[in-house]
């Protein structure tokens, strides 16, 4: 029994789920606490917390690209992975030690970029491993539990040990993420290798056209536009238009990212079965639903019931979305890498969505009008990508 007791500690089957709950701590810790690090350490301002964000989001951008396609021409995801972890702690430290904020700024792009590749490189190992699409999603699934338990950890932590302190809790996920990639790499090398690349769903676009991924692309950047303005706007507009208390506010995001982890392994096991795109424009469908019925909600039941249609469209995009890049677009980190990107710019545009409820023809409601179209705009862009991928084919 004992001897027993190494092997199931290092039972193969855990070690990517556990590291998806370890890198989902580590964004889940870092991002709500960015802002408040900024500004306890270095006395920023809110100026100037939203330019290093900028700058540091932009070096960010360009990490995924370019590291990305580096370890596509190597296949060395789990090397870039541990070096994630090991460079996390230089960031953690150099945040810690930095005198001011020209010089934490240098610290998040040239440290903090490269550092949030982990979970890119997560999904590109096992994309590169040949893993399903339901493995897939459910290691999404993973890092979306992650992040109900890490906004609520770090409050804590910075309650009890301040900002230092979640510097602290990063380098300490850090260590215990490298130890895991160290015990996937010795699996990984136990593990004969395969040369070939991995194969390509059968539910997947016909790869006949680089127009037909490029609209895919751009209706992903729809998806998460209107998705990021939805998440962002929520506390507001509840409290604001609908006229609840904010606690209401609270409860509905609370409920959102309750029901996103089910939805998740209930949309990845149908992905193992029916078409990714089948399944991404039923996502999008549903979420048109979700945005009209915001428009017109007036009471909180109605609210609540809305996150379902919510849940379920954000599983199939963001989870059957990363499997059907994958598919997609040859290298499996620069296919994730670009799925990543487009959440990036969807959350630029979702200011400018935001910003036009301040119009007088539409207020705050039009907001969730917009969100609908772009949606159902976006929908329509996916069969037009079919058809143009399966053009080719019938020359």
């Amino acid at each position: 029994m004992p001897a027993d007791a190494p092997r199931r500690a290092l039972d193969p089957r855990l070690l990517v789920p556990s590291a998806a709950l370890l890198w989902g701590l580590h964004s889940s810790l870092l991002s709500p606490a960015l802002a408040l690090i900024l500004s306890t350490l270095y006395d920023a301002s809110t100026a100037d917390i939203g330019w290093t964000l900028a700058i540091y989001n932009t070096g960010g951008f360009l990490a995924s690209i370019v590291l990305p396609a580096w370890t596509d021409r190597h296949r060395t995801y789990l090397r870039m992975l541990m070096a994630a972890g090991a460079l996390t702690i230089a960031l953690a430290a150099a945040l810690a030690a930095a005198s001011s904020l020209p010089w934490a700024t240098v610290a998040l792009v040239v440290l903090g970029g490269p550092a949030g590749l982990g979970t890119t490189m997560l999904f590109a190992h096992l994309r590169d491993a040949g893993a399903a699409t339901s493995a897939i999603v459910n290691t999404r699934a993973i890092i979306s539990a992650a992040w109900m338990g890490g906004p609520p950890l770090a409050t804590v932590i910075i309650g009890w040990a301040g900002a230092r302190g979640i510097l602290l809790a990063l380098m300490l996920i850090a260590l215990a993420n490298i130890a895991m990639t160290a015990v996937m790499m010795r699996q990984h090398r136990a593990t004969p290798a395969e040369a070939a690349e991995p194969a390509r769903s059968p539910h997947a676009l016909p790869p006949g056209s680089r127009l037909a991924t490029v609209i895919i692309i751009g209706a992903f950047v729809l998806f998460q536009a209107t998705n990021a303005t939805a998440m962002t706007f929520m506390a507001l507009y509840v409290t604001e238009t609908v006229g609840l208390p904010v606690l209401w506010a609270g409860v509905v995001l609370g409920l959102a990212a309750a029901l996103e982890v089910p939805a998740l392994v209930i949309i990845g096991r149908l992905g193992d079965r029916i078409s990714h795109l089948t399944l991404v424009a039923a996502g999008a469908l549903l979420a048109a639903v979700y945005y009209a019925g915001l428009v017109i909600v007036t009471e909180p039941v109605l609210l609540l019931a809305l996150q379902i249609p919510n849940a379920l469209g954000f599983a199939a995009i963001s989870g059957i979305g990363l499997a059907l890049f994958q598919d997609l677009i040859p290298g499996a980190g620069m296919s994730t890498g670009l799925f990543m990107n487009a959440r990036r710019v969807g959350a630029v545009l979702s200011g400018p969505i935001i910003a036009a409820g301040a119009l007088p023809l539409l207020g705050q409601r039009g907001i969730f009008v917009i969100c609908a179209v772009l949606t159902l705009i976006g929908l329509g862009m996916i069969p037009l990508a079919k058809r143009l991928a399966s053009r080719p084919a019938a020359v």
